[in-house]
């Protein structure tokens, strides 16, 4: 166990390469042959980890997985496929769903999951597989199973439909033959809002309305109030259906529920106008602003009694969150070359401002920029880390959240506690509304133990605030300083 434990070490180290795995594979390739069962399911549960990031990794271990797979224990069967699925070859796909389905019945849902994870990695790695891999998916949400296991399976079907225009509608039909005996409300709302997005979009969208309708007559109040909102989006796209979403959303306007009647009244007011920006604006486009913020500014609205009307431009707009690589694929593919090629950017970027310029070659740039801020907030700001032999660079990229306000001169104070000292900034000129704008701290090591990296900075952000017309963008001539603070670093 003393070995597995110092492979299962090397496994876990951040941004490991393939070639420093290669010495832990080999002793977890040893173990997937032990004649314990502890040992064989510890050595490929650790392999399926592995190929998650690294699948040529773990190619050579092909012949010992494929052995696994008819291992008594179906939990290390179960491991071993999946494992072979991520490093497999286009041609090996159809052997191992069949041996896959041999025994799903038979494993719990935690596998399950697994199991439909792995599938979800297929579905990016190979395209073409989609028709196999949507076939088997729908077995699987046909039979019984917790909620975790379904939501699994559905966020699957949902990416194979975002990701492939092909198996759209193939994808919807089986969703709505899932919300015909769907017991769990939070997956019927959302494939009904997926339905209302896109099935307009279709080709025969009007095939989806008795789905959609049927949960309106057969469901309780949370999802029938999604089928009228899904309804509405039908009728507001497409004219020649128009008629028979208005006779279907009169009836709703005598539900039982509040929330039923509500929205069945509103659309259908608005939809009877048939006027497109009106459902471009009520209907189609949700709100734009931050939702945590708008909770936050009615309840301040309403311990602040005002004669004023509230104004909707005074929240934060919603900032779309950062894309991240889905399952690390892409890294997957090349790693070093996508790391490489970033760090050149970086070193490209740095070089270009002539307080950097004398600080020597970049060493290394934080893998992913550090949140210093909540999305929902005035000001998000982003924090990635450049490290040079006897500096340190912060880059800070902020976002201006706030359409009445233009800031100028922003810059990140850091305070550290020992060891290090803050030599300089580089400020944001100006960050105008929703435009992401970058500055810099310039950070000294410390002389005397260069190597030492324990420190906590309290930052501080600091810029001229001009007020601005958010319709023309025109800001005052004057501003005035203010600042605000946020977590440590």
């Amino acid at each position: 166990m003393v070995v597995y434990e110092a492979a299962s070490a090397i496994v876990n180290l951040p941004n490991c390469t393939a070639k420093e795995l290669a010495p832990a594979v080999s002793v977890l390739q040893l173990f997937c042959s032990s004649p314990k069962a502890a040992l064989r399911y510890a050595a490929v549960r650790t392999l399926n980890k592995v190929a998650m990031k690294h699948p040529s990794a773990v190619t050579a271990c092909n012949l010992d997985l494929e052995n696994l797979v008819t291992d008594s224990n179906r939990s290390i069967a179960t491991l071993a496929i999946t494992t072979l699925l991520k490093t497999g070859s286009e041609s090996s796909i159809d052997r191992l769903m069949k041996q896959i389905s041999s025994f799903m019945s038979e494993i719990s849902d935690e596998f399950k999951v697994v199991v439909v994870q792995a599938i979800n990695a297929l579905c990016q790695k190979y395209p073409r597989k989609h028709a196999v891999l949507m076939n088997f998916l729908f077995t699987m949400l046909r039979e019984e199973g917790g909620f975790e296991y379904k939501r699994a399976i559905v966020d699957c079907i949902i990416s194979i439909i975002e990701e492939n225009s092909e198996s759209k509608e193939t994808g919807l039909s089986h969703l709505c033959e899932f919300i015909e005996d769907c017991e769990f409300t939070v997956l019927a709302t959302r494939i009904l809002h997926l339905l209302g997005q896109e099935g307009p979009k279709t080709n025969n969208p009007s095939k989806y309305i008795r789905f959609i309708y049927n949960r309106v007559v057969l469901e309780h109040e949370e999802v029938r109030a999604g089928a009228v909102s899904a309804l509405a989006k039908f009728g507001a796209q497409n004219e020649e259906m128009l008629p028979s979403i208005l006779v279907l959303l009169r009836r709703c306007v005598m539900d039982d529920d509040n929330e039923v009647r509500d929205r069945a009244t509103f659309y259908l007011n608005v939809l009877e106008q048939k006027q497109k920006a009106l459902n471009a604006g009520y209907i189609l486009n949700g709100l734009t602003v931050s939702i945590p913020g708008l909770e936050r500014a009615l309840h301040q609205y309403t311990l602040e009694p005002s004669e004023k009307p509230f104004d909707l431009k005074s929240v934060p707009l919603a900032t779309a969150p950062v894309i991240e690589q889905r399952a690390g694929e892409e890294s997957v593919k090349q790693p070093e070359k996508v790391a490489a090629t970033r760090q050149e950017i970086f070193q490209e970027q740095l070089a270009a401002i002539p307080e950097f310029r004398e600080l020597g070659p970049l060493f290394k740039s934080s893998s992913e920029p550090v949140a210093l801020t909540e999305l929902e907030t005035e000001y998000v700001v982003r924090c990635t880390k450049h490290t040079f032999v006897n500096h340190m660079v912060f880059q800070f990229d902020c976002t201006n959240t706030l359409n009445d306000q233009i800031l100028e001169n922003v810059t990140v104070q850091m305070e550290p506690t020992e060891g290090y000292e803050v030599i300089g900034y580089v400020p944001a000129k100006t960050l105008v509304y929703n435009q992401p704008g970058t500055c810099y701290t310039l950070v000294a090591l410390s002389e005397e133990d260069p190597t030492a990296v324990a420190c906590t900075f309290s930052c501080m952000m600091k810029f001229t605030v001009k007020d601005c017309d958010p319709n023309t963008g025109e800001a005052d001539d004057e501003g005035y300083e203010d600042e605000g603070s946020f977590c440590c670093l």
